[in-house]
């Protein structure tokens, strides 16, 4: 049985071993909207009224972010895929369409190779493949200088607002030391090779569309490419002057609607 509680803005829903937090907004074929790293789904409220004129809009907190709990207290992309399949259904949606940005992007490759007709198509924004030097030496210099070891004043000093938003946003535990533990096990995440293959790929069987910016530095354009002849039904959408946190914009937008709308096909 499937027990939903609600809160003020959203509701809970038993999915995974996970109370998930989630707001719903509009009508229609359901739009999942999957946020970033160190992120909440709030990080999505200024996109949301674009889309819900055409669909129903979903935007969960991903396992350990905002008000979404994580007792197992580690994180990884295959973990937060099975988190999505289970919560659609949980939600019993038929076929949604899956939206992710970075981490979430990650997410929604995960769910394309392990979850075959789970969705009815993807779209995977500002995200890689490959742990390239490039990625590495860009993570470490953010403050992330190994698996679960943190340089708390570098990234003070890259974003200083960082730690003191994440003390307010992300409230699954009543730890006031939380936000640390959740940067430790990010950069866990962010930090362990991902090992695709080209038959990892061709599992994708959903049509996708690969977003990214060609200034940005977690996703190399080479990558995208790669990823694009690799994904059997894949579109790739390089926008020019974009940045890691410029690729879901008001440029974008519209590309990802017309995406959406082409393939937004009733299910019977």
């Amino acid at each position: 049985m499937t027990i939903e509680k609600s809160t003020a803005g959203g509701k809970y829903i038993e999915a995974n071993g996970l109370n998930i937090y989630y707001e719903e907004y509009g009508s229609g074929k359901p739009l999942i909207l999957l946020h970033g790293g160190t992120q909440t789904s709030a990080s999505w409220h200024e996109d949301v009224p674009y889309f819900t004129e055409h669909f129903r809009v979903i935007t969960p907190d991903s396992r350990g972010h905002g008000r979404t709990d994580n007792p197992e207290g580690e994180l990884s992309y295959r973990r937060m895929a099975a988190d999505i399949a289970a919560f659609i259904q949980a939600k019993e949606l038929v076929k949604p369409f899956i939206l992710g940005y970075s981490d979430g992007g990650q997410t929604t490759l995960e769910i394309g190779m392990c979850y075959p007709g789970l969705a009815s198509a993807l779209v995977a924004g500002g995200v890689y493949y490959q742990l390239s030097d490039s990625i590495i030496q860009f993570i470490r210099s953010l403050g992330f200088e190994g698996p679960g070891i943190l340089n708390l004043e570098t990234i003070q000093e890259k974003d200083p607002e960082m730690i003191e938003t994440m003390k307010q946003v992300h409230i699954s535990s009543p730890d006031p030391e939380y936000w640390r533990i959740l940067l430790e096990q990010t950069s866990k995440m962010w930090l362990t090779p991902l090992n695709y293959t080209i038959e990892d790929f061709r599992k994708i069987t959903e049509p996708i569309l690969i977003l990214l910016g060609d200034r940005d530095v977690f996703s190399p354009v080479e990558q995208a490419v790669d990823m694009y002849r690799s994904i059997p039904n894949a579109e790739l959408a390089v926008i020019p002057g974009a940045s890691h946190s410029t690729v879901i914009s008001d440029l974008t937008k519209p590309i990802i609607l017309d995406y959406l709308l082409r393939h937004n096909v009733s299910v019977i």
